[in-house]
């Protein structure tokens, strides 16, 4: 959004409705923040304030607003234009749910690249606030080009408390996001299960695909990244997916297997189904990722405990087309054994964080108090806790790795 919007959008709500800043100051100088209820936890705070106080109904409409970065006791930027509306899918529907944000111009934000475009992930579903984080770090351990960076922030929205958020870069093209070429013959899609008002297609297999980029996909590109799904899906469904190196015509093995590996060993609930992300550029095979959306993973779900045996996402989907394939088992198999060490790291990880958490637990659960919260959506357990929350998470993954090394 250009400048001259922002500031039409701000002239407009300043003649119509009474601001609380002075009239004569179309930005102010900067953000009131009274922390006297939920005192200083050790993590940035991000202060935003909506032109009027208006209300963020939906994911749509993007509402203009200021922004200010608070260290202890003062601010430590200066106050920045963005527009702000509601993320995320079922997450939405929360009591507690995300931000979308987008900056006038590029901001590099407590030290992650610029970029206009991020995200306030809300936490709600996960009470350890870690499963986002870890994953994060384990894709970027096993050589993922971009695993998402992220900051753990509380927010103050119009003066009131919101509670601990991640400030996480979002999945778009870019330099320092995915580093792919912006052309009508280079694609960044996602599977997802719900249509929106992005381009979409249904591919022969009924898999619902949202093209992400290019922003202003033509019918013919889209057409191209179309016929190639769908030419790639008979290929799945024939014998010849068996041989190693015609599967490697069509999909980058080892990022395959990365990937696969990622999801299934968190047993994601939307694993390949939702929130998954692709990217293919004519001539080349397509490739998996970035990872994306772990709060419902590592044994929480919106219906059950997940317990950490059985397979989650290998008869999913293409997954269980390609998994005919013997050479692309002992391809999974063998990653495996090379990496168990950055999958055992994320006990240390978890431990890293903790004592960085642990403070702002106390904020975030007088705020929202869902600790014990076993009936009412999206919570299937009482946690009792942020430490048995933390230990609950811990011992998943220990009996999870267990389980995998005993049965790939």
């Amino acid at each position: 959004m250009s400048k001259t919007r922002y500031i039409l959008l701000l002239l407009c709500s300043l003649f119509f409705v009474q601001c609380l800043w002075n009239e004569s100051e179309v930005e102010p100088s900067y953000l009131p923040l009274d922390d006297s209820e939920y005192p200083y936890a050790d993590l940035p705070r991000l202060v935003i304030e909506t032109v009027d106080f208006q209300q963020i109904r939906n994911k749509e409409t993007e509402v203009p607003a200021f922004l200010q970065i608070y260290g202890k006791d003062i601010p430590e930027s200066e106050v920045k234009y963005l527009t702000i509306k509601g993320r995320g899918n079922s997450s939405f529907e929360m009591t507690k749910y995300g931000y979308k944000l987008e900056f006038e111009n590029k901001e590099a934000l407590l030290g992650m690249p610029k970029n206009r475009d991020w995200a306030l992930v809300a936490l709600f579903c996960d009470r350890s606030f870690l499963r986002n984080y870890i994953t994060y770090q384990l894709a970027k351990s096993l050589g993922d080009e971009f695993a998402p960076q992220l900051r753990f922030v509380e927010l103050y929205l119009n003066r009131q408390y919101m509670g601990l958020y991640q400030l996480t870069e979002t999945i778009k093209v870019g330099k320092n996001r995915v580093n792919i070429p912006e052309n009508d013959s280079s694609f960044l899609f996602e599977r997802s299960t719900t249509e929106t008002d992005k381009p979409f297609f249904y591919s022969s297999l009924n898999h619902l695909f949202q093209i992400r980029s290019p922003k202003n996909v033509s019918d013919s590109s889209k057409a191209m990244l179309k016929n190639h799904i769908i030419a790639f899906e008979t290929f799945l469904q024939t014998n010849a997916v068996t041989n190693l190196d015609s599967l490697a015509n069509w999909i980058d093995v080892n990022d395959f297997a990365r990937y696969f590996l990622i999801q299934e060993f968190s047993m994601n609930q939307d694993g390949n189904r939702r929130s998954a992300y692709l990217t293919w550029q004519k001539g080349s095979p397509i490739q998996a990722g970035p990872v994306w959306d772990f709060d419902l993973a590592y044994g929480i779900s919106f219906h059950k405990v997940i317990e950490p045996t059985g397979w989650r996402v290998r008869d999913y989907g293409w997954n269980r087309y390609i998994f005919r394939n013997k050479a692309y088992q002992k391809k999974v198999r063998d990653f495996w054994n090379t990496h168990h060490t950055d999958f055992e790291v994320l006990l240390d990880t978890i431990d890293a964080m903790y004592p960085k958490l642990e403070k702002v637990s106390h904020n975030e659960f007088k705020r929202w108090p869902i600790l014990d919260e076993e009936y009412m959506w999206p919570f299937v357990e009482s946690v009792g806790s942020y430490p048995a929350a933390v230990d609950s998470l811990k011992s998943w993954i220990k009996r999870r790795i267990q389980w995998m090394d005993g049965n790939l």
